[in-house]
């Protein structure tokens, strides 16, 4: 062990009466127990010569005597060895549950994806069970924005497939009309597919301009007296 816990309060409660070197021999015992986890060598000389006291034969023989049990061993210290016990117990214990944890994990990602399960002729059929989409999922649309312009493709569809339109006075109809519109009604998933649909539902800008010149005409020819009143007019509002 490199680490043990050291209760101050305990320790100079049972200490207290040890003068300054014996305090120092019976902590330098202590951590070489600790350290190598085994009783000391049962020769005092040795014990001494291992914590660097050999001058000091006479303390050390004193602290192993009081703190320490002569065994066939050597000097043991039984609270040092409960401390080593609970130690190793810890360690014995998280390895366990990690062992355990990586297990639980690995037989998720087994048993998750059976490969080895054969579908049979009587076999039920697998069903997913989806949530039902409520209308807060789904996609509800979006307005067009009040400087929307056509992109390249909209005006393209617009010239190839309605050249008889202006697409520049397409464009501003059909943004003035959308963004006036309130709530749902102004909502489309695809504008694209609305711009398509504006363009094709056009009526031929040629054709209402003809007409309008039309009537004009004979207005001109019935006030010079180029017409008479009774013909038909077109009306031009």
């Amino acid at each position: 062990m490199h680490y043990y816990q050291f209760n101050i309060g305990d320790y100079a409660s049972h200490t207290r009466h040890l003068s300054l070197i014996e305090d120092a021999i019976y902590r330098r015992l202590l951590d070489a127990y600790y350290l190598h986890e085994r009783p000391l060598n049962s020769g005092i000389t040795a014990v001494a010569r291992q914590i660097n006291a050999k001058e000091y034969e006479a303390e050390v023989k004193i602290i192993l005597e009081e703190f320490f049990q002569l065994t066939e061993n050597g000097w043991e210290n039984f609270r040092a060895d409960k401390e080593i016990e609970h130690f190793h117990s810890k360690i014995q214990q998280a390895s366990k549950a990690g062992k355990a944890s990586a297990e639980a994990r690995l037989n998720r990602r087994s048993t998750s994806v059976p490969t080895d399960v054969q579908p049979t002729n009587n076999q039920e059929p697998i069903t997913i069970n989806q949530e039902p989409i409520t209308s807060s999922k789904r996609n509800r649309g979006t307005q067009l924005p009040n400087d929307w312009k056509p992109n390249i493709d909209e005006i393209e569809y617009c010239k190839l497939n309605r050249p008889d339109l202006d697409w520049k006075v397409v464009a501003e109809s059909f943004r003035d009309y959308w963004i006036a519109q309130p709530g749902v009604k102004g909502r489309k998933t695809d504008w694209f597919a609305t711009w398509r649909n504006w363009v094709r539902n056009q009526r031929r800008y040629d054709t209402y301009t003809n007409a309008k010149d039309k009537s004009r005409r004979e207005a001109m020819e019935i006030l010079t007296g180029k017409r008479k009143t009774d013909e038909s007019i077109i009306d031009i509002n």
